[in-house]
């Protein structure tokens, strides 16, 4: 179940993508469990500053299973050239009697990235700590995955995309995106469905609780930039995960 929320988590911090004023809810279901979690995003966006807080909350058994495990991803920054700059980056997670901050602070003249994280268990904390970061970006992840409508503007088939993503040192910064040629279309309109108003791309995801050396969210993307619907696929004992937008 561990391994599950935590795909859960990877789900949820990919939905939305790029749009200028945004409310959205996701539901997020596995096999025969249905329901294992739900996500609630909002993105706050002016001429020169922007704010993304996305929530999310294990349900049903896998609430049950995980001690009502939560997290919350928030992203702040300025707006440069079209494009939203992170300058700071906080994930908070719960679950049970533990809890973890981690906050990012991204300083773009040095080109540095520190890191705090904060644990507590019982109530009490058990640590505190600083470190730089061995990599810089401007983005963090959910700045990347609300600014590729602008990042991959042509969509170039058969393409792979990597970037950088504060937030993702488990893999060395690296967040790679890949746009499936049209002959691939039947994979990804049995995983994700079809939609004339929509495009797809796959996101690698390297992380341990993947059958593979890496994991692939598969992403159906409405022209307005919001995600229809994701899978994250060949997730160890356990199959896929699907995420549609309500």
């Amino acid at each position: 179940m561990k391994k599950i929320l935590l795909s859960l988590g990877i789900v949820l911090s990919t939905l939305v993508v790029q749009a200028e004023t945004i409310k959205a809810d996701y539901k997020v279901e596995f096999g025969i469990l249905g329901e294992i979690g739900i996500a609630n995003a909002v993105l706050t966006k002016d001429e020169n500053s922007y704010v993304i807080d996305v929530e999310l909350k294990a349900t049903g058994l896998a609430k049950t299973l995980s001690n009502g495990r939560t997290e919350h991803h928030i992203s702040k920054g300025h707006i440069e050239n079209g494009l939203m700059v992170s300058d700071l980056y906080q994930v908070i997670k719960s679950h049970g009697s533990q809890a973890t901050n981690k906050v990012y602070k991204i300083d773009h003249i040095n080109r540095t990235v520190t890191k705090k994280y904060q644990h507590w268990k019982d109530g009490k904390q058990d640590a505190n700590d600083t470190t730089t970061l061995d990599f810089y970006a401007p983005d963090d992840l959910l700045t990347l995955y609300f600014n590729l409508n602008k990042k991959i503007g042509q969509r170039v088939e058969g393409k792979h995309y990597t970037f950088k993503a504060v937030g993702a040192e488990k893999q060395r910064g690296e967040a790679e995106i890949y746009i499936p040629k049209k002959s691939e279309y039947g994979e990804y309109k049995e995983m994700v469905g079809n939609n004339s108003n929509s495009w797809y791309a796959k996101a690698i995801i390297h992380q341990k609780i993947f059958s593979s050396d890496k994991g692939e969210l598969m992403l159906r993307i409405g022209n307005d930039g919001i995600t229809e619907k994701a899978v994250l696929k060949d997730l160890i004992f356990f199959g896929d995960i699907r995420a549609k937008r309500l």
